[in-house]
């Protein structure tokens, strides 16, 4: 006989709540609700750390169908806080996987939540902004609910919880450059590319200082995604002003934000963001259209550029956000999207391939 599925539900900040049954872990959640419009990826979504405090409302309707596969993993422990869908798939058809999402999220301690009208969550976060919610037991009072989100804030250290505390290898048979990568909550699948473009990578801790940075002797520095406020990492902004000028530097999306950041831009929390594999990206150098993949709740005020050396170079062309900015003389640049491509599309993998013609001209004229 079928096990019984529990009732859960979801309250959100605004009043509303939505009931369902739960999957993956039984505990409650406390966290801040983002919709993600991904068609697929859902194990990279879950296990990026740039999640951790977030509850996530997938648009996409049924989840879980593939399954989980072991090396398609973003972190070895997800951070995720909660994943709201409107149906569940216990069943997975594909032969690569090794355990279903729910397994997964039980492991980690991560509540699920399916059977709700996902399709209303996300247009009150479209019309009313991201907003924090709870999942918890279906029999637990409204108002009781309602009281623990008013009390709870979201924390500032999201970064110093998933970035590594010591530093780690990733290496690449007949290596080319060395590459520091600082660890905000950094997505495995960056490493991976930069292993596959000839690069032995060292990852360090995001608190790393720039003179310990420097005496790796690097070709590049690379400043990683990650979750929370960009503000609140403020060693690595004040890294990125002691490097900047000093050898090439990429960043993607948190990266991006404290590129701009240490050069004296500005930046600001969005109404609730962009999450999702489907957003358009002009490169204002070329005109071509690249389709990204995208997860951010804060971006770059274009206007704040002005002074900072730093040029626009990319624009999103559904709401006009800057996507990209660089400074060619001192061979720093970043983009506030994901061009590693997990999940896809694959149109911003170039970006690499420039981070070592970079790398290749600083060596040529050192």
């Amino acid at each position: 006989m079928a096990e019984m599925k529990k009732e859960r539900m979801l309250v959100m900040e605004n009043g509303t709540t939505h009931r369902g049954t739960g999957f993956g872990s039984g505990k409650d959640a406390l966290c801040e609700l983002v919709f993600n419009t991904s068609m697929v990826g859902y194990q990279e979504i879950v296990t990026d750390p740039s999640y951790t405090g977030q509850g996530v409302v997938m648009t996409y309707p049924l989840i879980g169908n593939y399954g989980i596969t072991d090396e398609d993993s973003e972190t070895r422990i997800p951070t995720m806080t909660a994943l709201i869908v409107r149906e569940y798939c216990d069943a997975p058809s594909n032969f690569r996987y090794t355990k279903t999402l729910g397994e997964l999220l039980e492991e980690n301690g991560i509540p699920g939540l399916e059977g709700v009208d996902t399709r209303r969550i996300n247009r009150i976060i479209r019309n009313e902004g991201a907003q924090r919610g709870l999942i918890c037991d279906g029999s637990t009072p409204v108002e009781e609910a309602l009281a623990k989100i008013k009390a709870y804030q979201l924390p500032t250290d999201f970064v110093s919880r998933v970035s590594c505390k010591k530093k780690w290898y990733a290496r690449t048979p007949n290596p080319v450059y060395n590459v520091v990568a600082v660890d905000c909550g950094i997505k495995l699948n960056i490493v991976r590319m930069l292993n596959r473009y000839g690069c032995n990578v060292t990852v360090v801790p995001y608190d790393t200082p720039a003179e310990t940075i420097l005496s790796f002797k690097p070709d590049g520095l690379f400043l990683s995604n990650g979750p929370g406020d960009p503000e609140d990492v403020k060693p690595v902004i004040q890294a990125v002003k002691a490097l900047r000028g000093k050898l090439p530097i990429f960043g993607i999306c948190l990266g991006h934000q404290m590129i701009c950041l240490a050069a004296g831009a500005k930046t600001y929390k969005m109404k609730f963001g962009h999450r999702g594999g489907n957003h358009p990206v002009r490169n204002l150098k070329t005109g071509k259209v690249e389709i990204t993949s995208q997860n951010h709740s804060f971006a770059v005020d274009e206007k704040s550029l002005d002074g900072t050396g730093l040029v626009l170079t990319h624009q999103n062309l559904l709401d006009g956000t800057a996507e990209g900015v660089e400074c060619v003389e001192d061979r720093i640049f970043s983009v506030q999207y994901h061009p590693e491509s997990a999940p896809g599309p694959q149109d911003s993998s170039y970006l690499f391939g420039r981070f070592i013609d970079m790398m290749k001209e600083a060596k040529e004229n050192a």
